[in-house]
């Protein structure tokens, strides 16, 4: 039975899974009914699976979508919490200041000290409602309290939704750079409720855009290709169509599904997601975080395309149609003048993406085909950084 279901992992994969463990019938039905006209896709890992929820008023929810028992601790920031913590019916809610510069040890260190102080014990749960850094931090106290407990994910940014909440990493900042401490810890379930998004700075809507046109330049030229087409009606998220959302939250998590189950641990093939990452952390380092990861990325995308043309690897023509899709989104992809290229570079030096001490860069050959290389001279990188600002 066990071969058999490792034979068929893939394929169930496919469709929603429900476990009916400890669950009344009538609780089951509930939950099949939640499901309806929502997108599910199944993420597989060693060891189990997960479901990622994509759909409208999931927040209500969550304890039956999750199949939440015992205690459950919200853990959200202060621009999340107010809007939406009340909905998700949690038994406590933690709350730590908004932005990037508070994704850090000292706080992970003073949620333990609540957590313990409001009596959540190894049958809790933790619930991280919030973008991208919410999901880090909480993911990173589940990972490790009482040596792990059962985790939850609710992005409520398309940043998050598209990238940060599938695949299992957490961690935090160290002053050296980002994600340098973290652990792999895997969701309950991970729901992306769209709803969220209506209360999206229009700033932060286009920073997860970055990632959505990230995910099409990797592997998925039909999610780039409706991006160009459709960009104004994303932009303008109060007319726009919420099932066209949908398709591009849900195809953009098909691809970060596909690789992180070929690689969940991010041995190798998972190290494709990190194009525009060496360029974009730098970035963000050397900005104290004033630039967000998706600005970030966004720069570090165009970068990426012109290291790759001048290295032979690419058509000269792939950069200007980045840069357009990029511009179409209200993403920037000049990096600063006032930023140094030696200071970007320098910076680069504690990227955790480096190996055997030499940087490593993802490089595209064409829309979806992208691969990894670590020959690239220190020269060959201030070049491209000098060129893009």
């Amino acid at each position: 039975i066990m071969e058999l279901l490792a034979e068929r992992a893939e394929g169930y994969a496919r469709f929603p899974q429900i476990s009916t463990d400890n669950k009344s019938i009538e609780q089951v039905a509930t939950e099949i009914q939640l499901l309806m006209n929502k997108r599910i896709i199944g993420v597989t890992y060693p060891g189990g699976s997960y479901n990622v929820t994509i759909g409208s008023d999931l927040l209500p929810h969550v304890r039956e979508l999750a199949g939440i028992i015992g205690p459950a601790a919200v853990v959200t920031d202060s621009n999340v919490g107010p809007l939406y913590a009340n909905q998700v019916r949690g038994d406590m809610v933690i709350t730590i200041p908004a932005g990037e510069q508070f994704k850090t040890l000292a706080t992970v260190n003073q949620l333990y000290g609540q957590l313990l102080a409001a009596g959540l014990d190894r049958q809790g749960t933790i619930i991280a409602l919030g973008g991208g850094v919410v999901g880090d931090v909480a993911g990173f106290i589940a990972a490790t309290f009482m040596r792990g407990i059962d985790f939850v994910q609710i992005p409520t940014s398309l940043l998050a939704m598209v990238d940060a909440s599938v695949g299992g990493k957490t961690g935090v900042d160290l002053p050296e750079g980002k994600n340098l401490v973290g652990a792999f810890k895997q969701p309950k379930i991970v729901l992306a409720d769209l709803l969220t998004l209506s209360t999206l700075p229009d700033e932060e809507f286009s920073a997860g855009m970055a990632e959505v046109i990230k995910g099409g330049i990797i592997a998925d030229p039909e999610l780039f290709a409706l991006v160009e087409a459709q960009a104004v009606q994303l932009m303008s998220r109060s007319n726009a169509d919420p099932d066209l959302l949908a398709v591009v939250v849900g195809n953009s998590d098909e691809v970060k599904r596909k690789i992180v189950q070929e690689d969940p641990y991010e041995q190798g093939r998972r190290a494709v997601l990190n194009l525009g990452h060496t360029f974009g952390h730098a970035i963000e380092q050397v900005s104290g975080y004033s630039v967000r990861h998706g600005e970030g990325v966004a720069m570090g995308l165009v970068a990426s395309a012109h290291m790759s043309a001048t290295l032979g690897h690419c058509s000269s023509e792939l950069e200007p149609r980045i840069v357009q899709v990029l511009n179409s989104v209200a993403l920037p992809t000049q990096i600063p003048q006032e930023w140094q290229a030696e200071a970007i570079f320098a910076a680069m030096a504690s990227d955790k993406k480096k190996a055997t001490g030499r940087l490593r860069f993802v490089l595209p050959r064409a829309i979806g085909d992208v691969f990894v290389t670590g020959q690239v001279s220190e020269d060959e990188v201030l070049e491209t950084l000098r060129y893009c600002g």
